[in-house]
């Protein structure tokens, strides 16, 4: 049943008309929630930009904020509605920055692997780097195909863990359990070759 604030019969038959047609909404006693995120997107803008440190990446992060806070709030009533959308936003900047550094992390050591300019080591420096990948083959020719072929592909490759999952056909978090597994026994192997 539409509710209408009544300001006579034929405002209510007014209003009627045009709700049928399309050209009006019923009114409420509640804002929406675009009114809630009209009214505050300047600010919500303002509040993720220091987060987040771009003014264009925040306004992104707002306008994702919106869709998320607008289809959580389809199935309950938010009783803190604005609140509740600033808590979306900065949850939203928070997780942004921590897959910026971690893939920030990623390509660093992917750089540092894969550049060529290395400054001279002693010879004592190469050979003890040299038994140490030794080491590292050794271990990897030992492990299982799936985990070895994850690891190199997180390693060497530079593949993210779903590139991983998807060219081995197994879930994310098996693709992570496999890098994380072969990590393990490498840097065992080489701590146990340190104790020597």
């Amino acid at each position: 049943m539409l509710r209408f604030r009544r300001r006579g019969d034929i405002q209510a038959v007014y209003d009627a008309v045009l709700l049928r047609s399309g050209w009006c909404f019923p009114v409420s006693d509640e804002p929406s929630k675009l009114d809630v995120y009209v009214a505050h997107r300047a600010a919500l803008v303002d509040y993720a930009a220091p987060i987040i440190g771009c003014r264009a990446r925040a306004e992104d992060v707002v306008q994702e904020a919106y869709f998320r806070f607008a289809l959580a709030a389809e199935d309950r009533r938010v009783e803190q509605p604005v609140g509740y959308l600033y808590r979306i936003v900065r949850n939203l900047a928070l997780d942004w920055l921590r897959s910026l550094g971690a893939d920030q992390r990623r390509h660093e050591a992917c750089h540092v692997l894969n550049s060529s300019g290395v400054a001279a080591a002693s010879p004592e420096d190469e050979v003890l780097t040299q038994e140490a990948l030794r080491q590292v083959e050794r271990v990897l020719a030992d492990m299982p195909e799936r985990m070895r072929r994850a690891f190199e592909m997180h390693r060497i490759e530079c593949c993210t863990l779903q590139e991983i999952a998807d060219a081995l056909g197994v879930s994310v978090a098996t693709a992570h359990r496999l890098v994380r597994d072969a990590g393990v026994a490498i840097m065992a192997c080489l701590r146990d070759s340190e104790k020597i």
